[in-house]
């Protein structure tokens, strides 16, 4: 396991962080999965005893029950607390009440608190805004977040699911203000789904940030089991739950093409996804989840296969994004300009 730096900080991480979503099953997150205490402490060890430090929650997943089962099962085993690097969201709903929900000041300071108490820790060590909260001023956002971190509460922040001008304008508005900046971006992010190499990607690696892409395996669309024979794979959340987003026949090309290169080196197709993926440019920590132990120590093992170049050239050609304007204009002038001329 190789660790990597958190943005323009000290910290290093893992390379592949656990995620939780899969923990509790609870609601609308049932069809993701429904792992118990005892399934969740099994395979919290097991990636602790693999190498990984980077654990990633939400307070949306499973209504906060994901965080319950994490935060006990770091008790459960007696984990030291300074060796794990725990992660969490806010911003979904998470009551009736017409404040449960959001990016601001007032909710900000609530979810914050309540997630603590459910993870049973007396700080956050990177605390996520999970998503886009179009009534809230960025300003009063920024000075909620700057709240946590100066009551102790939260280490590090994060942002998630939002366009990059939006991002750029948060951090602007915490350096003018001499408030705490985002050092790490958690979109989707898999060979099939390139899209964030358009604006985020760049951004990211202009404005010195980690990335940690999630669900990097299309929603189990990427794990070997589905072709464009076989559209059930009977074990999948895919399954019922077809998500998120991606253009299946493409992603049928790609998968073929990562068959073979997998049978090459005698893995699964999953540690091929993740692998491209680990060695893309500004990419800190993948975050794997798992249904099962066995899946969970095959998607470790994919920190092992080492693509070769020309590997990864074939999988980049394949799976290569369809140019859009500024970026082909971009690329168009820039040709001759070099440092050189």
């Amino acid at each position: 396991m190789k660790f990597n730096l958190l943005g323009n900080t000290g910290v290093l991480l893992s390379e592949l962080c656990l995620g939780t979503m899969t923990f509790g099953g609870k609601g609308i997150w049932k069809a993701i999965g429904e792992q118990t205490q005892k399934e969740v402490n099994n395979l919290v060890k097991a990636a602790m005893d693999k190498g990984i430090n980077f654990i990633d929650t939400a307070n949306a997943y499973s209504e906060g029950l994901s965080e319950i089962l994490l935060g006990k099962a770091l008790k459960d085993l007696g984990i030291n607390r300074q060796l794990v690097f725990i992660a969490t969201k806010l911003r979904a709903r998470m009551g009736v009440g017409v404040n449960q929900v959001g990016l601001s000041r007032l909710h900000i300071a609530d979810a914050v608190s309540d997630s603590l108490k459910r993870l049973e820790l007396d700080h956050i060590d990177l605390l996520y805004i999970h998503g886009v909260d179009m009534i809230t001023p960025l300003e009063e956002t920024m000075r909620g977040l700057e709240d946590v971190v100066r009551s102790g509460k939260v280490r590090y922040l994060g942002i998630s699911n939002h366009p990059a001008w939006m991002v750029v304008k948060a951090n602007s508005i915490a350096d003018n203000m001499g408030w705490t900046r985002f050092v790490a971006l958690q979109n989707y992010y898999t060979i099939a789904t390139r899209d964030v190499e358009r604006e985020i990607v760049p951004m990211a690696l202009s404005e010195g940030m980690s990335l940690m892409p999630w669900s990097p395996l299309a929603g189990g669309f990427l794990t070997g089991k589905f072709t464009r024979e076989v559209n059930q794979a009977g074990d999948s959340r895919r399954d019922s739950f077809d998500f998120p987003p991606l253009n299946k026949e493409k992603a049928y090309e790609i998968i073929d093409l990562m068959g073979r290169i997998a049978g090459n080196h005698n893995v699964s197709i999953a540690q091929v996804a993740l692998a491209w993926l680990r060695n893309k440019p500004g990419v800190t920590s993948v975050i794997i989840g798992a249904k099962k132990l066995e899946q969970l120590l095959d998607n470790i093992a994919s920190v092992d296969l080492n693509i070769s170049p020309g590997e990864m050239k074939s999988l980049d050609e394949k799976s290569a994004l369809i140019p859009e304007y500024p970026a082909w204009m971009i690329e168009r002038q820039g040709q001759g300009r070099t440092q050189q001329q």
